[in-house]
């Protein structure tokens, strides 16, 4: 199988100041044995290892039915089964994380812990952020910020949601507050338009690599499943590229989940795409709308990296740019401020359907997952002010994002690391399968637990849902202390120069199932 070729090298402009690019050592890359390919699938929620060791390599597979408790085990008798199955869902998605928090690196009080590349956050604008967020125009307390709201969200925030997404989504048409509902993060988005837009069994189609705590968020309220469309690094020809999504590939895993009893309801895209980073264009977002349309599904669109695009050659579109949506009553789009402008902390998220029955649903929910009056109005203050986020905070953070990629780029080459990457986003999709003795999921395992007994902690693939073991997400958008360490002591890690427990004791509870957003 030909194994996908490195990103090609990006034009970088001046960097920041708040980023300067270490002088770097001459070395030459390293040599490794070649790469054992596989086909092969270990699904995170079935019984994978099993089924993986009795798969040929040369076994393609197109979808995949998931069922997120296959592998329950844990039970208390203090909680009910939906209790306990919850409480399953932390103790396996969290547990390098909570090695992390027990170990965080700080230069001054724990410059040996560890350095999280795992966690998609933004860490690069906070100065940018916390000068705007202290303004004195952010500050204000009336009676109508401490009552209850509409639990669409307050209509002054509301109409400023409307008004930004028209421009910064390039929309035909102003987009209508009345469509717009806030909620607390785009996680419990995913769960409230699941739980409303589901039965119980029911399921979405999603491409696959894909940002695997979507799994929990459509199954602990809903227990709506997801079908994966499998996507893998082979290309096929001059037009193709490494986990290309295609109409003929949602065909398939859509009738093969019919095949086995599953109905299916919709269908989940990320753009720009976690973990891959790949950006549908228009045409490609107009294909998978009318193949949802022709099949009556509805479409859930994140978009929640949408202003994270930072190479300029790039031409990112939005679903709400397309003139006459195929299907707008199923259709519905979801964007926060976590990532694009650095806040995963404040909990602010928003969808926009035309379907007033779907808006109303949902709204339903936010009386659990609304955010406070304070809150609404420090987001609408912020995203009215189109001056500060056009003239200041996108060109900076663009500038040190692409710097902060460009650093990273440069590490991972000399290393000879091929990877992927678009532009856009906070990561980039390393292929680590020459380093695996064995193109196992069990050897890509203990490839994460090296490097994080050598105190970095990535995500690999299988978190995501992967069917190819030895892809890992690498996230760049840190300073540049903390990236330089990083980065380090993952080269450690690949020459063989770290010293590794045989299995550490801080990772011998159930691996991780869902990366960090």
């Amino acid at each position: 199988m030909p194994r996908p070729r490195p990103s090609s090298p990006y034009s970088a402009r001046s960097p920041s100041p708040m980023f300067t690019l270490p002088q770097k050592e001459s070395r030459k890359p390293t040599t490794c044995p070649g790469s054992v390919s596989t086909r092969g699938l270990h699904s995170i929620y079935g019984d994978g290892l099993e089924r993986e060791a009795a798969r040929k390599p040369d076994q393609k597979l197109l979808y995949g039915v998931g069922d997120p408790t296959a592998m329950f085990s844990s039970d208390s008798p203090h909680l009910s089964s939906r209790g306990s199955i919850i409480k399953w869902f932390w103790d396996s998605a969290e547990e390098g994380y909570r090695t992390y928090h027990m170990d965080e690196y700080d230069e001054d009080k724990n410059p040996g812990g560890i350095i999280n590349l795992g966690t998609s956050e933004n860490k690069l604008c906070f100065d940018l952020l916390s000068r705007r967020l202290s303004h004195s125009d952010m500050l204000r307390v009336e009676p109508s910020l401490l009552q209850y709201p509409d639990w669409r969200g307050h209509l002054f925030l509301r109409e400023e949601v409307a008004s930004f997404l028209s421009f910064y989504c390039k929309s035909p048409a102003p987009l209508k507050p009345e469509n717009v509902v806030v909620l607390n993060g785009c996680a419990s988005l995913f769960s409230a338009l699941a739980t409303v837009l589901c039965e119980v069994g029911e399921a979405f189609l999603i491409p696959a690599p894909y940002y695997g705590a979507i799994t929990q968020h459509v199954y602990l309220y809903g227990n709506v499943r997801l079908v994966c469309v499998y996507l893998d690094s082979e290309v096929t020809g001059l037009e193709t590229h490494p986990f290309q999504l295609t109409v003929d590939k949602l065909e398939m895993a859509l009738q093969g989940a019919i095949s086995e009893g599953v109905k299916v309801k919709g269908l989940i895209l990320i753009n720009p795409q976690n973990p891959l980073g790949d950006i549908y264009s228009p045409g490609e977002l107009r294909e998978y709308l009318e193949f949802a349309k022709r099949h009556a599904l509805h479409v859930m669109v994140d978009e929640v990296y949408m202003l994270s695009v930072f190479e300029e050659s790039v031409g990112y579109r939005s679903v709400l740019s397309l003139e006459g949506l195929p299907d707008p009553q199923k259709t519905h789009v979801m964007w926060a401020t976590s990532k694009d402008f650095g806040m995963s902390g404040l909990r602010f998220g928003t969808l926009y359907t035309e379907n007033q029955d779907v808006a109303t649903a949902v709204a339903s929910l936010c009386r659990y997952h609304g955010l406070s009056g304070f809150v609404q109005y420090q987001m609408a203050q912020l995203l009215r002010d189109r001056d500060w986020i056009n003239q200041v905070y996108l060109p900076e953070n663009h500038a040190r994002l692409k710097a902060a990629h460009t650093y990273v780029s440069e590490e991972l080459r000399a290393l000879g690391v091929p990877f992927l990457s678009h532009g856009a986003g906070f990561f980039i999709w390393v292929d680590l399968r020459k380093f695996l003795p064995e193109a196992t999921f069990e050897e890509e395992r203990l490839l994460w637990r090296r490097f994080l007994e050598n105190k970095v902690l990535l995500s690999f693939g299988k978190a995501f849902e992967c069917k190819e073991p030895g892809w890992f997400r690498l996230v760049f958008s840190d300073k540049a202390h903390r990236l330089r360490l990083g980065m380090q002591r993952i080269r450690q890690v690949l020459e063989g120069k770290s010293q590794v427990a045989e299995d550490p004791p801080s990772c011998q509870t159930q691996e991780p199932r869902g990366p960090h957003r």
